[in-house]
């Protein structure tokens, strides 16, 4: 990663550069697009829900909130669970690597050697390349080359988790608001196309970040928000 100048004029997208790696600033950025996401259907759902049995306002207002911090809490926790768990499994991984290193020295270096020679190096060179690495810092470099895991670059899961527990009620505060102050009769319709639109950019946000196509994930997210509100709706308005 490249080390960027700690001026104090840095902007802070160089700050948060500086500070996570990259594999966790994506690791925070997916929690967050899917916390957003999460929000908006979820949140969306309750209210359309709680809306098609013909509730009061405070009733409205009320589920809505509820939705919003137990889903931000559930969330955050299983963001915080997910990620506990994946770091566990990194640290394990380095521990194993390690004894491996411990006891056969040389058959890692070999396999790193092979490693090299499958990427496109000569034999010889593969073998002073791996040679040289291994004596400069054969944990890093082995456990990099097995399992793709950096040293000093295992996953937060505090991140994940804040990251996600916020972004979960910044993505709930739409329907939310939309179903508290748009008046009667068009609460529903406008909260749906209120979260339609909000959809829409998340499913572009996230393919953009996934480098995958962009119009079927927004289709794929609308798919999925509006058949949620669809199916709350018709059981609100069954039981109400």
């Amino acid at each position: 990663m490249k080390s960027f100048s700690a001026s104090k004029d840095n902007s802070l997208s160089q700050r948060l550069i500086q500070k996570f790696h990259l594999s966790e600033q994506l690791n925070i950025i997916r929690a967050g697009v899917l916390g957003a996401n999460d929000g908006i259907v979820s949140v969306a759902g309750i209210v359309i829900g709680v809306a098609g049995a013909q509730q009061s306002q405070t009733t409205l207002f009320i589920a809505g909130l509820s939705g919003m911090f137990a889903g931000a809490l559930s969330m955050g926790g299983g963001e915080y669970v997910s990620v506990s768990t994946q770091r566990d499994t990194q640290k394990t991984m380095t521990r194993l690597q390690r004894q491996t290193i411990n006891d056969d020295y040389d058959g890692e270096m070999a396999r790193l050697a092979d490693h090299y020679e499958a990427s496109g190096l000569t034999p010889a060179l593969s073998q002073e390349v791996a040679k040289q690495l291994m004596a400069n810092d054969a944990l890093n470099v082995t456990l990099k080359s097995n399992s793709n895991i950096e040293l000093q670059h295992f996953f937060d899961p505090w991140h994940a988790a804040i990251s996600s527990f916020f972004s979960f009620i910044i993505g709930s505060l739409l329907p939310l608001l939309s179903i508290t102050f748009i008046p009667y009769p068009y609460k529903v319709p406008g909260t749906i196309g209120a979260v339609i639109l909000a959809l829409t950019c998340t499913g572009y946000i996230s393919s953009t970040l996934g480098n995958s196509n962009r119009i079927k994930g927004v289709m794929r997210n609308l798919l999925v928000g509006i058949g949620t509100m669809t199916i709350t709706y018709l059981i609100g308005g069954s039981l109400g």
